[in-house]
């Protein structure tokens, strides 16, 4: 007893070498030789032979050929329009002054959202931007009505997507008219229901951001965090076009698009389920030859206004109570202002 009551251990010290870019081998680290990073190297090695063998063959195959086409052109095509999109709008985001949007807008509500609606003609910035500008304009005093008509003209009518579009479409500008006309008009007319229905209760408006930091460093955050999420969602939403093209059998297709009101319907609820980043749709729209560019203008306008990331988004900063009122309303309201525009346009 006498012995063991010497035996002791020292309390755990904390590492306290500032200056050394790692702690020390003895903490927490197994000092003998690792042995899985030979065996896991191996292991790939022996799955890349046996892949080579076994699926080569089946690699080989026309539709196979037609999916990885379709994929990588769209993604070709779409890539530098989303980058400079997401560049132009951390740019906004990091030196345009927050005071600039309340000198901007007219006093008064009504004629303040059509301004801010157009605004959005001249300030590009993508579906994940839309949300947070919006938050700020309504921290700094705007009233909610302008800010939510830009949240939703803004990434739908900004030059870097109609020249996206035209580009994904060539030769027909009617489908760029349509594009920018059905997409502000939804914006506005959102805007002023809610400027006449909506109610206080309704809607979280954030307290007032402090501004800070160097903007520099807030320009490469905000473009690093959206061209990642944006990115990811082209090419999920080119993965899904390609086996929309190739796996989904011509005549279910062509059955869909024989009717007009589905297929408006479907490619509506498609870019919903899709998020694609609007810098980009147009391509992914554009790929769906079997549906109608009625069709394909519903999934234009409803893509940048409601999506799922949008709906978390929103509902994360304004809280559900203005989500599940606020979501109805714009799909409802794009759908059936794309399908006129349609009709009229094309």
């Amino acid at each position: 007893m006498g012995t063991m009551s010497h035996l002791h251990t020292d309390p755990p010290r904390a590492w306290t070498d500032e200056d050394g870019p790692v702690p020390p081998d003895s903490w927490g680290r197994d000092l003998s030789p690792g042995r899985a990073l030979p065996w896991g190297f191996m292991l790939v090695i022996v799955l890349l032979v046996v892949g080579r063998f076994a699926l080569a063959p089946h690699l080989t195959s026309a539709a196979l050929r037609t999916w990885a086409t379709i994929f990588v052109a769209i993604c070709v095509q779409a890539l530098p329009f989303l980058v400079f999109g997401v560049a132009l709008s951390a740019a906004i985001t990091a030196f345009v002054p927050a005071s600039f949007w309340t000198r901007a807008l007219p006093g008064r509500p009504s004629v303040a959202v059509p301004v801010a609606g157009m605004a959005g003609a001249v300030l590009p910035g993508c579906e994940c931007a839309s949300v947070p500008v919006a938050s700020g304009l309504m921290a700094r005093g705007v009233t909610p009505a302008a800010a939510l008509a830009f949240l939703l003209a803004s990434p739908a009518i900004n030059p870097i997507v109609l020249v996206a579009t035209a580009v994904a479409f060539p030769g027909q500008p009617l489908m760029v008219a349509a594009r920018f006309g059905a997409s502000l008009t939804v914006a506005v007319l959102v805007g002023w229901l809610w400027l006449r229905f909506g109610r206080s209760e309704w809607l979280r408006i954030p307290s007032r951001p402090h501004d800070g930091g160097s903007k520099l460093v807030a320009f490469g955050e905000a473009m690093r965090h959206d061209l990642l999420h944006a990115g990811g969602f082209l090419i999920v939403g080119g993965l899904a076009a390609a086996t929309l093209n190739v796996l989904v059998p011509r005549e279910w297709l062509t059955a869909v698009a024989a009717i007009p009101w589905l297929a408006v319907l479907v490619m509506a609820l498609l870019a919903v389920l899709l998020s694609i980043c609007s810098e980009a749709d147009a391509f992914v729209a554009a790929s769906m030859t079997a549906f109608s560019p009625t069709a394909k203008l519903a999934f234009l306008v409803v893509g940048p206004m409601v999506d799922l990331k949008l709906i978390a988004l929103q509902a994360g900063t304004f809280g559900r109570a203005f989500a599940v009122r606020f979501v109805p309303l714009t799909f409802a309201l794009a759908v059936l202002v794309s399908a006129l525009c349609g009709w009229l346009l094309l």
